[in-house]
């Protein structure tokens, strides 16, 4: 979605709603698998006719859930062990971060800040402020992911390994937009949803296409038949690539891929 779907505006523009549409009425799945909650993504689904369709499908929270659109019935969930998310929620309250957990269709943010509002402003919707230092109000429900806003790039490493070192846990840790440190269970990232989806549809992993940005789009990048960067992504995205868009976000990369390698038309 950010930064690969979404423009700098946060918007779809027309060409690029126009190409999925093509495709989709050509019998394509086109499904975002987002680091964000599928209920975040609703207003985009309508735009490009996928909402509420059946047999299309959202991969939310780093691979972390399945959802069909259809009445968004989630079909598998991978959450983390609660001692684990609260093990997490200790460190990053220590480093004063902004920390986000992810439910399977709520958000809960601790210490927001308006940098961070003002990011989430157009993208995400609805979530709940924390004033607990803790999740124990949360023991009973499964949580899909928990990610801390960093926005130096070296602290997120450090962050990384401080957690490596401290977490006794094989986390699944990424990267998204230049702000988060990302942690979910080793069972989720986006090329296991990516190619748990396709199996379940009976598509052959040398028939997808996986487009991203981020180190959070690595594995199903590498994963997919045809693994592609846009134009912004970061460089060892684009070297994991089998090909780069010529475009940028801003400049529709998703039509760029559709029209050259669906429709075969340069």
């Amino acid at each position: 979605m950010d930064e690969t779907l979404l423009n700098d505006n946060k918007k779809i523009t027309p060409k690029t709603i126009e190409a999925v549409k093509r495709a989709t009425a050509a019998g394509v799945h086109f499904v975002p698998n987002t680091g964000r909650s599928f209920t975040s993504i609703q207003d985009n689904l309508i735009e490009l006719g996928l909402s509420q369709k059946p047999d299309q499908y959202v991969i939310s929270y780093n691979g972390a859930a399945i959802v069909e659109n259809k009445e968004n019935q989630v079909l598998q969930v991978n959450a983390l062990p609660h001692e684990i998310v609260d093990q997490l929620f200790q460190i990053g309250m220590n480093e004063n971060a902004c920390i986000h957990v992810y439910t399977v269709d709520q958000l809960y943010i601790w210490n927001m800040n308006k940098n961070e509002e003002n990011y989430l402003d157009g993208r995400v919707t609805g979530w709940h402020l924390m004033r607990e230092n803790n999740i124990k109000f949360l023991q009973d429900t499964p949580i899909t992911k928990i990610i801390f806003n960093i926005e130096e790039e070296a602290k997120r490493l450090s962050m990384q390994d401080y957690v490596n070192e401290h977490v006794e846990f094989a986390l699944n840790i990424s990267f998204s937009s230049d702000r988060y440190i990302e942690f979910n269970d080793p069972t989720a990232d986006k090329g296991q949803g990516t190619m748990a989806l396709a199996k379940k549809l009976g598509i052959k992993p040398s028939e997808v296409i996986a487009i991203g940005d981020n180190s959070n789009d690595l594995p199903m990048i590498k994963d997919a038949g045809l693994g592609v960067s846009v134009a912004n992504g970061r460089d060892f995205v684009q070297a994991a690539a089998n090909y780069v868009t010529q475009a940028d976000n801003n400049h529709d990369p998703i039509a760029e891929v559709i029209d050259k390698f669906i429709f075969n038309e340069e």
